[in-house]
């Protein structure tokens, strides 16, 4: 997916301070960002397996306390835009932050149509996953998807995480999945092949 530098594979304290993979690059949110969330939120490809697209005032919601209020809760975990590194164009967003309710950590994706299909999650996805093992020094990262999400399915296995089965969460969020598929991968196991990874 292009050529790492040495300085790619040592990641920041904090991924919103500029993490970068071969092509993309993250940021922090902004109380600015807000039209841009909004745009992303509202589009219903993007929201299809999401739980449906999201009013202003809930994007707005979301944005302060998923976003702006976790930063500083929670050093190093977040919720960060993604850019392109060459236009500083914002493709949508990553992140690596807790499931609702539960102290496991997910890493996730959510990105504009118009750059679907270039390997813009995958891509940063890997270098979150890196950033979480070696830098956060996480013992492990997981994933959900809707269970008819097959393009995501396939993405987080493509990053190196393994699926494990099916889960239920209580937060209210979740309640409209159901049983949802469940990724996880050690830091252990994950590192040993990272190898013959490229972010």
């Amino acid at each position: 997916m292009g050529f790492m530098s040495p300085a790619d594979l040592d990641p920041p304290a904090d991924a919103g301070q500029g993490l970068r993979s071969a092509r993309l690059q993250l940021r922090r949110f902004t109380a600015d960002d807000l039209p841009l969330l909004v745009r992303l939120n509202a589009d219903p490809q993007v929201m299809r397996w999401l739980g449906g697209v999201m009013s202003e005032a809930q994007t707005a919601q979301m944005l302060q306390s998923r976003i702006l209020d976790y930063y500083p809760a929670n050093p190093g975990l977040g919720v960060w835009a993604t850019v392109l590194r060459g236009s500083g164009e914002c493709v949508g967003l990553h992140m690596l932050n807790n499931i609702h309710g539960e102290s496991l950590i997910q890493v996730g994706y959510r990105l504009f149509p118009q750059h679907w299909g270039q390997g813009y999650a995958t891509e940063m996805s890997v270098a979150l996953l890196r950033y979480g093992y070696t830098r956060l020094g996480l013992d492990s990262i997981c994933a959900i998807t809707a269970l008819d999400n097959r393009a995501s399915q396939h993405v987080l296995l493509k990053a190196g995480l393994r699926r494990d089965g099916e889960r239920a969460f209580a937060h209210p969020i979740y309640q409209p999945y159901g049983p949802m598929p469940y990724f996880e991968r050690s830091a252990r196991d994950w590192l040993s092949e990272s190898g013959t990874r490229q972010s």
